[in-house]
C-alpha cells in the first residue's frame, strides 16, 4: 500500500510499502490546510499504481471531508482516465457531517463521490460520525477480500475506439434479485504492433 496526502496538490507521504508502522507514520502527516485538490490526487494514484504496482488487483481508498475546489481535473476527465487505464476500484468515504460543512458543499461533494464509486465498480460511504470510519473501513476491507475477477473476450477490435459498456447478471436457483456491483465498463487497449525484421 501507499498514502497519498493531498490539499492543492497530491503529494505521496509514504510509498508503496507492507510495513504497517510506516503507512501509520504516512497517515499520521494528515494536515487540514489549503484547497482540496481531490479529483488530481486520485488521477495521480491511478497513474502511480498502473507504473508501479506488481498486482493486478488495485484498489485506492478516498478519504476526503469536503467537495473538491483546486483540482485542474473535472469529475468526468477523472473517471475517464481510470477507466482508460483498466483502472482501480475506487472505495470513497465522505466525511460530510458537522454544522461546520455547508449543506450545498456536501451535497456537491457526495454525488460525485458516489459516481467515482459506481462507474470504477466500488463503494461510497457517508459515516454520521468519526466512530463509525473503523466499521466502514473493515466493510471495505471485507469487500476488497470478496471480489470476483470476470474475463471475457469481445467481438469488437481492440483498434475500434471508444468506451465499452459493461453489464454483469447473477442468478440463483431458489434467490430472488440478485445485485452486482461492476465498473461500468472499459476502454480498450489496443494491442501493439509485433516487432518484424525488415526484409532487403
Amino acid at each position: 500500500a501507499f498514502v497519498v496526502n493531498f490539499s492543492d496538490e497530491a503529494f505521496i507521504d509514504q510509498d508503496f510499502t507492507s510495513d504497517v508502522n510506516k503507512l501509520r507514520e504516512g497517515l499520521s502527516h494528515l494536515e487540514a490546510r489549503g484547497g482540496t485538490a481531490l479529483r488530481d490526487a486520485v488521477v495521480a494514484s491511478a497513474d502511480k499504481l498502473a507504473a508501479d504496482a506488481r498486482h493486478p488487483k488495485q484498489v485506492i481508498i478516498l478519504i476526503t471531508d469536503g467537495d473538491d475546489n483546486a483540482s485542474t481535473l473535472s469529475l468526468e476527465q477523472t473517471i475517464h482516465r481510470v477507466q482508460q487505464l483498466s483502472g482501480p476500484v475506487i472505495y470513497t468515504i465522505g466525511l460530510l457531517f458537522g454544522d461546520d460543512v455547508p449543506r450545498r458543499e456536501a451535497r456537491d461533494a457526495r454525488k460525485a463521490l458516489e459516481m467515482l464509486s459506481t462507474e470504477t465498480g466500488g463503494m461510497a460511504f457517508f459515516p454520521k460520525n468519526i466512530e463509525q470510519v473503523d466499521e466502514i473501513a473493515a466493510e471495505v476491507a471485507r469487500d476488497i477480500r470478496n471480489q470476483y475477477t470476470l474475463g471475457y473476450h469481445s467481438t469488437k477490435p481492440t483498434t475500434e475506439p471508444g468506451f465499452r459498456r459493461v453489464e454483469v447478471k447473477a442468478e440463483a436457483r431458489g434467490m430472488s434479485k440478485l445485485n452486482v456491483r461492476t465498473r461500468t465498463g472499459y476502454f480498450p487497449i489496443p494491442r501493439r504492433a509485433e516487432s518484424r525484421p525488415v526484409q532487403r
